[in-house]
């Protein structure tokens, strides 16, 4: 079958095409990157698309062409610099349902959620309960599967924190510690799909495995597959999480997609439980996932460090703020350092242009889609002050206070941003 499938950049949409590919299909996979992936998976024809663009039947019709089947993997959590949840999750959806109705009327399977709870008013569900209705009123052929927390030998979002909390050193401190938890293998819901573009699934379909775990439990058993000791859970009151959720909403707005948003903490809050009826399906228990992948350092490493990359960014744009503020308040002084070289007006719109640089640097490093230029930029401005420190004022070097020598360090932090960079 010749198969069209939208997120197949992410966690759940990489391992359904590279299924589909396995079972012979020609896939096509839609992403708003897919450089990368067309490198890891060049079986697959890849385009790219932004699906908050494409709301209108018009901007479907060519995609559509001669597909048997198109299989949305794509989703957001939340609102943000980088996402549109109404336009990604029910807009386009709808354009896309409209356009296939007049095209080759496609078997549609849509990778949903557990749409009714505490959270089933947060755009998040409603813009998926809003596609799902219009997809079982279109008439078009469909698979609505609705898997609850998936597990992989990859990670994204909320099972990424989860290896990060289970990293957590000495002590586990938990909020909604005792929530139950129901899971799955990505291999479930990919066999899932593989079954329905077969033929044989039609419907709307919860899915999980039978085995019911707390957080804590799900978090001690990751810390288990990290190969760390055993240790002591803090269950925290949720209102202690607030702060932590008052940022990673700022910071969505900024474009991270942070699982700490306080979309995932109100669904949390009740846990993620399915309502399983008969559907000739079987679920992976969280155990035998984990225990089917085995961890290396390569996971240790980043579970360690998922925590620490906010800091580390957020680390940087302090600095950079500090440097370029800092010299703005004595600017006659700051400015002194050039006047053996440089007549004095010089001098002060050479130090003016390097503090709004400094500036400039900071404030947009905490910019997602700015982030990686924005430390590119410090790499080079950073190179630029030693280089330049070094030729005309190399007594700097032995200043007791270090200016030049504290440059070293935040070059490396940097560096170590942009190697953590990358969310996919």
């Amino acid at each position: 079958m010749n198969i069209l499938i939208l997120g197949a950049t992410g966690f759940i949409g990489s391992v359904v095409a590279a299924r589909l590919v396995a079972d012979g299909h020609a896939v096509t996979g839609l992403g708003r990157n897919p450089m990368r992936a067309r490198l890891k998976q060049p079986a697959i024809e890849w385009r790219r698309a932004d699906l908050s663009h494409m709301t209108r039947p018009g901007d479907w019709e060519d995609l559509l062409k001669d597909r048997q089947a198109v299989v949305n993997c794509a989703g957001a959590l939340q609102d943000g610099l980088s996402d549109d949840l109404s336009a990604t999750q029910a807009e386009a959806m709808l354009a896309l349902y409209a356009a296939a109705k007049r095209t080759s009327q496609p078997l549609v399977v849509q990778i949903s959620a557990r749409t009714a709870g505490a959270a089933g008013d947060l755009p998040f569900l409603a813009t998926k309960r809003r596609a799902d209705e219009a997809l079982v009123g279109s008439g078009l052929p469909h698979l609505i599967l609705r898997p609850a927390l998936v597990l992989g030998r990859n990670a994204h979002g909320g099972s990424s924190l989860l290896r990060a909390l289970a990293a957590f050193p000495l002590a586990l401190p938990l909020v909604h510690a005792d929530s139950p938890v129901e899971t799955l293998s990505v291999d479930d819901v990919a066999e899932a799909v593989s079954r329905a573009v077969a033929g044989g699934l039609r419907g709307d379909i919860d899915l999980a495995a039978d085995e019911v775990l707390t957080l804590a439990d799900l978090i001690g058993l990751h810390r288990q597959w990290l190969g760390l000791a055993p240790a002591r859970i803090f269950s925290l009151a949720s209102w202690l999480a607030r702060p932590v959720t008052w940022l990673a909403d700022m910071a969505g707005l900024l474009g991270w997609r942070s699982p700490l948003r306080s979309t995932a903490m109100t669904v949390m809050s009740e846990g993620i439980r399915s309502e399983k009826r008969e559907s000739g399906l079987t679920a992976t228990s969280a155990p035998a996932t984990l225990s089917a992948n085995p961890s290396g350092v390569q996971d240790l490493w980043f579970a360690r460090l998922y925590l620490l990359k906010p800091l580390v960014i957020s680390g940087l744009s302090v600095f950079w703020l500090l440097s370029g503020l800092i010299p703005l308040l004595a600017l006659t002084k700051t400015s002194a350092h050039f006047l053996p070289f440089m007549p004095e007006a010089a001098a002060t719109a050479l130090t003016l242009a390097t503090c709004l640089i400094d500036v400039a640097l900071g404030a947009t490093v905490l910019v997602r889609p700015l982030a990686k230029r924005s430390l590119l930029g410090m790499l080079v401005v950073s190179f630029a002050y030693l280089t330049g420190a070094s030729l005309l004022e190399p007594a700097l070097w032995l200043d007791p206070l270090g200016p030049l020598v504290k440059v070293l360090p935040s070059i490396l932090l940097t560096l170590t941003a942009l190697a953590t960079l990358d969310e996919r």
